[in-house]
């Protein structure tokens, strides 16, 4: 049976981190895929390891005939490295067939596997992005100047690429396993959106989708981590990597 990894990556998420993992677990997919949750603890300070920790002895416990097939790996950091970082380590160790990222909180759900993979399973993509901005999906409304930022890093990452994106930034990425794992990434926190889309894009004959996803996004007070600095991070690695 094929597999789809899940790389979670972890930080001072004990609010969400145990609701997350439910819908991961829950989520229907319209294919025969097994699951491989892989969750890479990045040094939490708050006391979300000790919920994973016991989340997945319950799991272990009562989910063994778990249909399709699940299983859930636990990485532990001993220092904060990023979250491009912790997703190296789950992409490092995922053993699945495709792979794909999920935030922790609960901005995207994860019932929409499906429809990044449908373009993928039936033979037309490689990597498939799900966009924010796209399509007839639920979008909670938040922060102008994020939005337009994001548009303007989308568009001048599309300059470099000659890719017709409309969301870079998002979490939703998903790419079969042996295209992926051939790349060499180096972004420990939020370049690694840039990083990865500069780099696809320069893959000969890659063929790269987009699908329209839902976002209910949260606000600084609901937990939300990314702020200005990265933006100018991502727009130094926009023009780092599609240019050296």
């Amino acid at each position: 049976m094929l597999t789809l990894s899940i790389i979670v990556p972890v930080y001072n998420e004990a609010s969400t981190i145990e609701a997350l993992l439910d819908r991961v677990v829950e989520a229907p997919i319209a294919f025969e895929l097994g699951k491989q949750i892989i969750i890479v603890n990045d040094c939490s300070k708050d006391n979300s390891l000790s919920i994973l920790k016991n989340y997945i002895e319950k799991f272990n416990t009562y989910n063994k005939a778990l249909l399709p097939p699940t299983e859930i790996i636990l990485h532990s950091k001993e220092k904060n490295e990023g979250k491009g970082a912790a997703i190296h380590t789950g992409i490092a160790s995922a053993t699945g067939d495709y792979i794909i990222v999920q935030d922790a909180d609960l901005e995207y759900d994860p019932r929409e596997y499906s429809l990044l993979l449908k373009p993928m399973v039936e033979g037309f993509a490689d990597v498939v992005y799900g966009s924010r901005f796209m399509g007839g999906q639920p979008h909670r409304m938040l922060f102008f100047w994020h939005s337009i930022g994001n548009k303007f890093l989308t568009s001048l990452s599309n300059m470099f690429s000659n890719l017709n994106m409309t969301d870079i930034e998002t979490c939703y990425k998903l790419f079969k396993a042996d295209i992926i794992k051939k790349i060499n990434l180096k972004e420990k926190r939020f370049g690694f959106e840039p990083e990865i889309t500069a780099k696809i894009a320069r893959i000969k004959g890659i063929r790269i989708y987009e699908v329209g996803i839902s976002y209910y996004g949260r606000t600084y007070e609901e937990g939300k981590k990314i702020n200005w600095k990265d933006g100018f991070r991502t727009l130094w690695c926009i023009v780092k990597y599609n240019l050296f």
